[in-house]
This record gives structure tokens, sequence and C-alpha cells, in this order.
């Protein structure tokens, strides 16, 4: 698992580091941060990408966008996706699970949480 890459949208700078300290906790090495999805999909671009961790609300393209624009490519069809958000309510869970997600984590959350999720995904 620690030897995927990660690619983590995110667009709050603090969020930014604790995910990035928290996959640095799990055992992950090779990280790509990014602060919205039209960012994410041109440092994706070329990348070997294992897991993908995605904000919901951010500028620009919003995780929900995102991950229907990753999804719509072959090269990252299967790839897991986590949605990390603030967003709680059974029809958001629903609408991203639709689009794709293939996890979903409600802010705040703790690094053990994250890494529970991640197991769950990639295994």
């Amino acid at each position: 698992m620690e030897d995927k890459t990660v690619l983590f949208v995110e667009d709050s700078p603090t969020m930014r580091r604790i995910i990035s300290n928290s996959l640095s906790r799990i055992g992950f090495n090779k990280v790509i941060e990014s602060e919205n999805g039209v960012d994410a999909l041109a440092k994706a671009e070329g990348e070997d990408i294992g897991l993908i961790l995605t904000d919901w609300n951010m500028p620009e393209m919003n995780g929900y966008e995102l991950v229907e624009n990753l999804r719509s490519q072959d090269k990252f069809k299967d790839t897991p996706i986590i949605m990390i958000t603030t967003r709680g309510m059974q029809d958001d869970v629903m609408n991203a699970i639709k689009i794709g997600v293939n996890g979903y984590i409600v802010k705040p959350f703790t690094p053990k949480v994250l890494e529970k999720k991640i197991k769950e995904v990639v295994s």
C-alpha cells in the first residue's frame, strides 16, 4: 500500500498539512498535494496514482466535479477515491458513491480514521 503515489486535493493549507502528516505517519512516502480539482488533474497527468483523497468544497473545480472527471478517464476508472469533507448529509454521501467514490470521511477526523478508511478501499 505504502509504495503507491497518493494524490490529495484540499484547498485549506491547514487541512493539507494535517492530511500530509497523517499520510506520512501511515507510511506513504510518495504524495502529491493539490489545492483544487483543476490543479489536481494537471498534477495527475503522467503520474501513476494509486489512491486519491479529495475535499468536496473547493474553488475552480470542486471534488464532485473532479471525481466525475477522473472516473470518465480509463486511467482512473478503478483508482480508489476517498472524499474527505464537512458535508455529512446522507444525500451527499449517496451522491458521492453514485459518481464512484470508494470511501467517505466527514471532517473533523483522526489519523486513525483516515488509515482505517484507506485500508478499506486499497486492500
